[in-house]
């Protein structure tokens, strides 16, 4: 634990223009955490907050209905069906990702390859810009109510009906009249709406809500 806290420490102190996150408030509720880890977890992002212009969290909204007290988030935050991992990037340089993808406290891998670290702040900025605004407390003490669920993006109607039909993404880029790559970014742009990474996953969400 020493090793994960000195390691999360130094990333948090790092940054200086921006610190973004996937977190799950709720998500050592019940896993053996220590308590001191988890109060140190949250300070550690405080203090974040106190010294870094741009702060940017996003969590999954099931996650902060077990929570015991309203979350509260220095900084920016939003609010989306699910998050696909635990991460931290500070600056754009470097990150923080879990061993098992979902407690920082079992191990963390840095990674400061640019590509990577690229690569993990355009999923964290498409997470983000589907998210929903996280709702503030009308009263003290009181959990805020899930947000209403995202209206279907009109442009991404016609992907979702190929991916329903099950055509290969040749198959549907060809119908459709757009390039490969560009149906590839819209899919990636559906199941980011849909809160998943599965397609399979993406036909059922979507119907659930009524998009189909």
């Amino acid at each position: 634990m020493t090793d994960v806290r000195a390691a999360l420490t130094g990333l948090v102190r790092s940054a200086r223009h921006e610190l973004l996150s996937f977190d799950d408030p709720a998500g050592a509720l019940g896993r053996g955490v220590p308590e001191p880890f988890l109060e140190f977890a949250d300070a550690c992002v405080r203090r974040a907050a106190e010294r870094t212009p741009a702060v940017r969290r996003i969590a999954p909204r099931h996650g902060l209905t077990h929570l015991r007290a309203p979350w509260k988030c220095p900084g920016a935050a939003r609010v989306t069906d699910s998050i696909p991992f635990k991460m931290v990037v500070a600056d754009r340089t470097v990150a923080a990702v879990p061993l098992d993808l979902e407690l920082h406290y079992n191990g963390v891998l840095m990674i400061r390859d640019p590509v990577v670290v690229e690569t993990l702040v355009r999923i964290h900025r498409t997470w983000w810009d589907t998210g929903d605004d996280l709702t503030p407390p009308t009263r003290a003490g009181e959990v805020p109510a899930p947000a209403p669920a995202h209206v279907q993006p009109d442009h991404l109607q016609p992907v979702l009906q190929a991916l329903v039909a099950g055509l290969t993404d040749e198959a549907a880029a060809a119908r459709l009249g757009m390039s490969s790559r560009t149906y590839s970014r819209r899919v990636g742009e559906l199941l980011a709406a849909l809160g998943t990474t599965s397609r399979f996953r993406a036909g059922a969400e979507a119907a659930r809500r009524g998009w189909l």
